[in-house]
């Protein structure tokens, strides 16, 4: 072991308020100095650099050191958000903390709320496990100046994050308050992080810390309730999983006002717990996360199985098919069609506020056809939902990574519960006009051609191969794509009209397919997203056989341009 990691080990654990990551530490440094290789391995990883604030906030594994998620990161990371908001907002900023229950979670809150009382800024906590909508909500209810919400989301059962969001003083506009950060908010605030003393240096001690009552959670619960536009009992069957995270009860809650009293939720995966024992990610696009969830759909003879991530910001939809023997099978839909399904649902309500539909580029073209054929305007942003809420006149916004935002008044960010209303309202009006989903979405590509979309993800133990992979594209991209001349290459890092620079490569055919290449922003992946476009002729049927073809066919040819 070099002098200087040991240097910055032994330094760090001085400054660890924790005794348990300190003992975790010391340990790995004895094993290390005894010539253990993984344990040398495992310190150097710990000590690659300082974990960094970006965009994302926060997200790694917890453990011990400065490249993991644990309390000394956190306090530290707290203090540097505290200067900014005295900075930016004045005196005494409000800022709301939340949590959800993944390892570490509760401390991190209470460390955050401790660092923020002390700091001289009014900290309030939410009840611990609620889902992360429900932080965005507080930020714009209480017009608070900030909310933290201590969560890694869908990621890995080893992972935790603290993400930010800003409001009241600290921004400009009611289109950003409850967003989260962007640049160059990010880089003041990893700035004053960098400047911010030790962690055992930190104050904690200082005003008491607030909690919220009832109230916060019930008018949540009424406003998603209310989405549905009436109260009165549907007969829309409905399977939920929440996938072992904090959602479920907050769901059934919300279902049940609006008048969705047949939700049955699946056992197994009912009650938060950070292991997510039954499944192998907790993320309900990957393959099998819904599979306990739609068998309980065939044993309710469910209309809908609707899937939350575990902090319940993005939901998945499967929607039911019965053979000719009876047989009921199961489809889970793509973001993209839901995303397109939502859209026109928003777009055809005349009772929603504002007047533009948003996604973002990697998300499929769709919703553009949509808003131009109901009259709204239609913005493109970057990828996540820090670029889509800002969006000025937003109705509906979506990233095809099963995240929507469908009631921009109250949440300014992805919501997988109201998105859970808007589903159940919409499968039951189609159930009443004796329509289908399946039927809804043959509808919308006949109105517009058959979009269909499909990823493409390449996750990976060496960060390095991301990087060696985008550059193999670059220095030499496909000439065609499914048969089909590539007429046009952009190279995202350079930006463009109406997008800020960002790391990518887009790819269009003279057929109208589509195809970019990026690094995933949260986690070790190279993520690809495959669209093709077909016509579809009247009274033909929808060629969806063919356009899956395609999709085939370019993810091949895109799996061999990165050598991946």
């Amino acid at each position: 072991m070099t002098a200087e990691l040991l240097s910055s080990v032994r330094s760090w654990i001085e400054q660890d308020p924790d005794q348990a990551t300190r003992v975790e530490l010391e340990a790995l440094v004895e094993c290390a100095e005894s010539n253990d290789q993984a344990a040398l391995e495992d310190l150097t990883s710990r000590f690659s650099g300082p974990l960094m604030f970006g965009t994302a906030g926060l997200r790694a594994a917890v453990g011990a050191g400065e490249s993991r998620m644990n309390r000394a990161v956190v306090i530290r990371a707290t203090a540097g958000l505290a200067a900014f908001l005295t900075e930016r907002a004045g005196e005494r900023p409000v800022v709301v903390v939340g949590c959800d229950a993944r390892h570490g979670s509760e401390d991190f809150a209470a460390d955050a709320a401790a660092v923020l009382a002390a700091a001289g800024c009014r900290a309030i906590r939410l009840p611990a496990q609620l889902p992360t909508p429900v932080v965005a909500y507080a930020v714009r209810e209480l017009d608070a100046d900030a909310g933290v919400m201590v969560t890694a989301s869908h990621n890995p059962p080893a992972d935790n994050g603290y993400k930010v969001y800003l409001g009241g003083r600290t921004v400009n506009s009611d289109d950003e308050r409850g967003v989260q950060i962007v640049p160059p908010d990010d880089a003041h605030i990893a700035a004053r992080i960098a400047a911010a003393p030790p962690a055992n240096e930190v104050p904690r001690d200082g005003p008491v810390v607030e909690w919220t009552d009832d109230s916060l959670v019930d008018g949540y619960v009424a406003r998603a309730a209310s989405l549905r536009g009436s109260d009165e009992p549907s007969d829309v069957r409905i399977v939920l999983t929440p996938m072992h995270g904090v959602g479920g009860e907050t769901a059934v809650r919300v279902l049940e006002r609006a008048g969705f009293p047949n939700v049955t939720v699946v056992p197994e995966q009912a009650q938060p717990d950070p292991e997510f024992p039954t499944v192998v990610f907790p993320n309900p696009e990957e393959p099998g996360a819904m599979d306990l969830a739609m068998e309980l759909g065939s044993a309710e003879n469910a209309d809908v199985v609707i899937a939350l991530d575990p902090d319940a910001d993005r939901c998945a939809i499967a929607i039911p098919s019965t053979s000719d023997a009876g047989e009921t099978t199961w489809r889970r839909l793509t973001g993209d069609e839901l995303g397109a399904l939502l859209g026109e649902h928003a777009a055809s309500d005349p009772e929603r506020s504002g007047d533009t539909l948003a996604c973002s580029i990697v998300s499929g073209r769709l919703l553009g056809r949509i808003a131009e054929h109901h009259g709204l305007k239609f913005r493109q942003t970057l990828t996540g939902f820090k670029w889509i809420a800002r969006a000025p006149g937003l109705r509906f916004g979506y990233e095809e990574a099963i995240g929507y935002c469908t009631d921009p008044l109250a949440v300014r960010d992805k919501d997988g519960i109201t998105t859970a209303v808007r589903v159940a309202s919409y499968v039951d009006r189609l159930k009443h006009s004796s329509a289908t989903v399946q039927g809804e979405l043959d509808r919308i590509a006949r109105l517009h051609g058959l979009y269909a979309t499909a990823p493409l993800t390449f996750r990976v133990a060496d960060l390095e191969l991301i990087p060696q992979g985008m550059q193999r594209l670059r220095e030499n991209p496909p000439a065609q794509l499914a048969g089909s001349p590539v007429v046009e290459y952009t190279d995202l890092s350079k930006g463009g009209p109406e997008l800020l620079p960002t790391e990518g490569v887009l790819l269009r055919t003279e057929a109208d397919d589509r195809v970019i290449v990026r690094p995933s922003g949260t986690e070790p992946k190279l993520k690809c997203y495959l669209e093709v476009v077909l016509p579809v002729e009247e009274g033909a049927e929808i060629p969806r056989a063919e356009a899956t073809s395609r999709l085939e066919q370019i993810s091949d040819e895109i799996r061999e341009a990165v050598g991946f």
